[in-house]
């Protein structure tokens, strides 16, 4: 948006980069073939940002988007409110923990919702297990297993190829460190002042066993950050944005009778409120597919807008 001439605000809750800077790497990005954590990706994107003259606001939480006139006011929980010409809603997902009896005291000690370098330092040369079947616990079994002495890949399902990338798949099968168990599902831990144990169910056969582990990583999928949106703008039955030809069959027919057209590609049911990434309803879950429907965003910003005009860009939410 700021490369592009716009006035830009980009607002965080609590961190730039969202899902993407937890990643402990990127191997599917355009120009880093030998890959990139998602942490230094989003530190060059912030470098970038504010080279082009945009505005990051770190922390600053979006509690409400009012239309005015042509514009919208959104406001922050703080009270304070800003003006904009088109909003870009960019606010991605909330991770789902994993609900298991006693795992709560142990979050942030030996339970993480992220795999990065930190994670790993403290869990050298001890086993630890992987919960999920998408790209991002893939993504983290391969990247801890250059840390731990054994990764246990948990999967609840009985096929590894059903929801992640077959690049992924071929690479976690061939790896030493790494053992796949399907069909498993955890029931317990164990650990007093950390983690020690697992007790896990074959959920084919509700066979338990106890496995060894100093730590737990959860990748089991995500909500849509959008809460605040319900009864602003529509959401499909999961909470997730519409835009496009879906926001075009949920739009109110007159709010945009005086503009002569329907929701455009990334346009919610709200004229100038787009929706880029992991936030949109039928999006792809990669974050070279976000960062194309960000720049797609812009694009349709000025279709909207006219060259000139204000941008705030609201992510986290």
């Amino acid at each position: 948006g700021a490369s592009d001439g716009l006035t830009t605000v980009a607002v965080d809750a609590v961190a730039t980069g969202g899902q993407a800077g937890t990643s402990s790497r990127i191997e599917n990005y355009l120009g880093f073939p030998s890959g990139i954590s998602g942490g230094e990706l989003i530190e060059r994107a912030v470098i970038q940002a504010h080279k082009f003259g945009a505005r990051l606001m770190v922390p600053a939480q979006v509690s409400g988007l009012t239309p005015q006139d042509d514009e919208y006011i959104v406001t922050f929980t703080d009270g304070s409110r800003a003006r904009a010409g088109a909003v870009v809603l960019a606010s991605g997902v909330w991770y789902r923990r994993l609900e298991v009896p006693g795992i709560d005291r142990l979050e942030g000690i030996s339970v993480y919702y992220a795999a990065t370098v930190h994670e790993a330092s403290l869990c050298q040369a001890d086993p630890v297990a992987v919960v999920g079947g998408g790209n991002s616990a893939g993504q983290a079994a391969l990247f801890l297993a250059t840390h731990a002495s054994r990764v246990r890949l948990l999967v609840r399902g009985g096929d590894l190829n059903a929801d992640m990338s077959r690049y992924l798949v071929d690479q976690v099968e061939r790896h030493p460190k790494i053992e796949v168990l399907l069909h498993t599902e955890v029931r317990g831990v164990s650990g007093e002042e950390k983690l020690e144990s697992l007790m896990v169910e074959d959920n084919a056969s509700s066979e338990r066993r106890e496995l060894r582990a100093a730590a737990l990583f959860v990748f089991i999928g995500a909500r849509p950050r959008t809460e605040w949106l319900r009864g602003v703008l529509a959401l499909d039955e999961k909470g997730f944005v519409l835009t496009g030809a879906e926001a075009q069959a949920a739009a109110d027919a007159t709010r945009w009778a005086s503009l002569g057209r329907g929701p455009l590609l990334l346009e919610t049911t709200l004229p100038g409120v787009f929706a880029a990434g992991d936030v949109r309803s039928g999006s792809v879950k990669r974050v070279a597919s976000a960062t194309g429907e960000g720049a797609m965003a812009i694009r349709l910003v000025h279709e909207h807008r006219g060259k000139t005009g204000n941008l705030v860009r609201s992510a986290g939410p």
